[in-house]
């Protein structure tokens, strides 16, 4: 039985994480990491509907729209179901076994989702969180949601998809990058993503060129970040590569406060670990063809807080 390997990445502590498709036949390892997840939550009154799914409950839950599932060296580490109506969908049973949380899989699977969400055309997603947990209900509010219902302790958490591009070519990724820049000023936060050869740097590349910064703009990893001044009167741009880090303490350690407001900060590999650098910030995700003869990249961008609310509609300009 095969699977669509829909992302593909490393975790901080080489293993591979991978995120598939989740299909009927994973119903029983489905269920077992919800109930493992949900399972180990504190206790409240009524208890979640997750503690009591079954495979059964899984298949239906799927045939209303579709399901990830995160595999880590192969093994079910995560889940995501996501039920679909039109244009509006909604997340379900998201769920991180506990010996494989604090590594990014949920960011990494919700990236999938609505993404995969916006290339079938849904425009608004929407979940239910307990008030119970406000660390739970904080994240997701870091990933773009916002409070729009309350019914007791439930509340209705939604938002907007991400806007997607197309580039055919690595030309056309780093044009991208020199449009986008028309729009950017100094205390912007960028967190690319995106597999390894994606295209984050290329698109790094056209965004250096469009605020006409100083020195070539190559991969970071070796020096985590660079500092390249404007030879004008625009903002810097601190480029960053948090692939070696393994948590949002490392990052800070880098000190990035310290040039955060006059420049555009762009951080590879930050999904999971820049998102508190800041509220508002524009998040992309760089997905390719799985035929490695097609340079074609979907750019999604996600524009996170009001900052980047305000100017989706120049997003959809691009």
């Amino acid at each position: 039985m095969q699977r669509t390997v829909l992302a593909e990445s490393l975790l901080g502590d080489g293993r591979t994480l991978q995120i598939v498709t989740a299909e009927p036949w994973d119903a029983q390892a489905l269920s077992a990491v919800i109930l493992d997840a949900f399972g180990h939550r504190p206790v409240i009154d009524p208890p979640p509907p997750a503690l009591a799914e079954t495979p059964d409950t899984v298949i239906a839950a799927l045939a209303q729209g579709f399901g990830v599932l995160a595999l880590v060296d192969n093994e079910p580490a995560g889940v995501v179901i996501v039920s679909v109506e039109g244009d509006t969908a909604g997340i379900h049973r998201v769920s991180v076994r506990p010996s494989f949380q604090r590594q990014g899989i949920a960011s990494a699977m919700i990236a999938v989702v609505l993404e995969s969400l916006s290339l079938r055309g849904v425009h608004r997603v929407g979940l239910i969180a307990r008030a119970e947990f406000p660390q739970v209900v904080s994240w997701w509010q870091r990933h773009g949601f916002v409070e729009t219902s309350r019914q007791g302790t439930s509340l209705q958490l939604t938002r907007e998809l991400p806007v997607c591009v197309e580039a055919r070519t690595a030309e056309e990724t780093q044009d991208l990058g020199r449009r986008l820049a028309a729009l950017l000023r100094a205390g912007d936060l960028i967190i690319a993503a995106g597999d390894l050869g994606a295209g984050k740097t290329t698109l790094t590349q056209g965004i250096g060129a469009g605020l006409g910064v100083a020195g070539a703009v190559i991969s970071p990893t070796f020096v985590l970040s660079r500092v390249h001044r404007p030879l004008s009167d625009g903002p810097a741009l601190v480029h960053v590569d948090a692939y070696r880090l393994s948590s949002p303490a490392e990052l800070y350690d880098l000190d990035l406060d310290a040039s955060a407001a006059d420049a555009v900060t762009l951080v590879e590999w930050g999904t999971g670990i820049a998102e508190g650098l800041a509220d508002d910030r524009l998040e992309i995700d760089i997905r390719r063809s799985l035929d490695p003869e097609d340079e074609t990249r979907w750019i999604f961008l996600t524009p996170i807080g009001e900052r980047w609310t305000a100017a989706r509609p120049l997003l959809e300009a691009l």
